[in-house]
């Protein structure tokens, strides 16, 4: 016990030369606990509640961020993808579109072919009815001759019928 009295008288000297006045030290202790308390309740509450505020406010803004980069992400992804199907249908139209020339092309070249066959086929068949007209026209021609050089060989003059003999001879003995 001499101990816990000489520990007592040490912490009594130790106060009694730094001039602590137990009641005032408890009264200042009560005191700062009271403002304390009050500070406690209404500012630093308020202080660590709009702390908490922003807080949240940041994370949520940073999950927006994250949020946002990732949909933007999306979006030039998508954006990618369309230019890309945009540019094979483009390829795939202008490919259609010069298969549709090439064949139109065709088409042309083979109706132009074919109206000059066609030009070609009247043209001869043109051709060979001017040659049987002048053909028939020569028999004829030489038919005439013919009988006229009959008629005048035998001097006598011939009967329809038997110019239209001669002449039928003859054109078929000329073979022309």
């Amino acid at each position: 016990m001499s101990t816990l009295a000489s520990v007592s008288d040490t912490a009594q000297d130790i106060a009694y030369t730094f001039g602590v006045d137990w009641p005032m030290l408890v009264a200042q202790s009560i005191n700062f606990l009271i403002v304390a308390f009050i500070i406690w309740k209404f500012a630093f509450s308020n202080v660590l509640s709009t702390i908490k505020e922003r807080e949240k406010q940041i994370s949520d803004s940073l999950k927006n961020a994250d949020r946002i980069k990732l949909e933007l992400e999306e979006t030039e992804k998508k954006q990618q993808e369309t230019l890309q199907e945009a540019s094979l249908s483009a390829k795939q139209t202008v490919s259609e579109a010069q298969e549709k020339a090439k064949a139109f092309i065709e088409e042309q070249k083979e109706d132009a072919r074919k109206q000059a066959e066609e030009i070609i086929s009247k043209a001869k068949a043109s051709m060979e009815q001017e040659r049987e007209k002048v053909l028939k026209e020569a028999r004829e021609e030489i038919a005439s001759l013919v009988i006229l050089t009959t008629s005048k060989v035998l001097e006598k003059e011939l009967t329809e019928d038997e110019k239209s003999r001669f002449s039928k001879t003859a054109s078929e003995n000329l073979q022309i």
